[in-house]
């Protein structure tokens, strides 16, 4: 397979995300979804490249998850595997593709992995997920889980909604992360969970936690690139911190370019490609 290449000394697999909890040592995800983007994630020292089903909504203008399919995730991850040498990469399972039967779900991660590239594939649900999760893992499949806000249950949510806020939904979600534990799962993603309840679940567990919008006390903090970047449209999340904006670096250059072309000042001489002499004077051209 052309995009297999030699693992770095540093590259992050599984052993090395366990020994970070056990050391308390704090890692980074971030999503990508090609290669210049991911390329550059990886170089920068990212631990975790996510392959999410967020491609729906900054790549491909969805207003949700639920239209994404299996190809676009296999496509994206082909691409991210190509540009990644240190960075695990993790796939999304979309919404549809392990809802069937479990030899469905199989065979759908596989193609991730074995066609897409990726180390790891990352589904939602709690306790309706952890018979699926255990036939995953039987089947040499590393799983990350997704619970608390699940976006791909975003009809039944009603909404894009902080979970666990009340007793009896805040121990459900500990009982949801333990049993997904036992299941096999070697992290979960809290995603907009209540930072206290959170910091129970990590603290409770021994795989790690991945949080979004859930606190700084889980183990991996993760974000969509293009929230952290600035190259997002609408309102961002509560929990988003943009730490560049890219899309009026963007514009900026784009007016730039386009005055340039109708003043004549683009391209210049320089930047475009001229006759030699010789052929010149064989067309009388001054």
């Amino acid at each position: 397979m052309a995009y297999l290449q030699p693992d770095k000394p540093e590259k992050v697999y599984l052993p090395a995300i366990r020994a970070a909890k056990e050391k308390g040592e704090k890692l980074v995800c971030l999503t990508a979804y090609d290669y210049p983007t991911a390329r550059i994630v990886d170089e920068a020292g990212v631990d975790m490249i996510l392959v999410g089903d967020s491609i729906g909504n900054v790549i491909h203008g969805y207003g949700n998850t639920i239209p994404v399919t299996l190809e676009e995730i296999c496509s994206a991850s082909i691409a991210v595997k190509r540009a990644t040498e240190r960075a695990m990469v993790i796939a999304d399972l979309p919404y549809g593709t392990y809802h069937v039967n479990p030899d469905e779900t199989v065979r759908n991660a596989l193609k991730l992995m074995k066609h897409g590239g990726a180390e790891a594939i990352k589904l939602e649900g709690g306790r309706n997920r952890v018979d699926l999760v255990k036939r995953l893992v039987d089947e040499e499949i590393p799983v990350c889980a997704h619970i608390g806000l699940t976006p791909q249950s975003v009809y039944k949510l009603g909404g894009y909604r902080v979970q666990g806020r009340t007793a009896e939904q805040a121990r459900q979600l500990i009982e949801d992360a333990k049993m997904l534990e036992e299941a096999g799962a070697f992290a979960i993603v809290l995603e907009l969970v209540p930072r206290e309840l959170a910091a129970i679940i990590t603290k409770e567990l021994e795989i790690s936690t991945i949080g979004i919008g859930a606190g700084a006390e889980c183990d991996i903090q993760v974000l969509v690139l293009h929230d952290l970047i600035g190259l997002s449209f609408g309102r961002l999340p509560r929990f988003v911190r943009q730490y560049a904006n890219l899309r009026e670096v963007m514009t900026e250059a784009i007016h730039n370019w386009t005055a340039d072309v109708k003043s004549g000042a683009y391209p210049s001489d320089k930047e475009s490609y001229g006759l030699t002499e010789e052929t010149k004077k064989e067309l009388d051209i001054g």
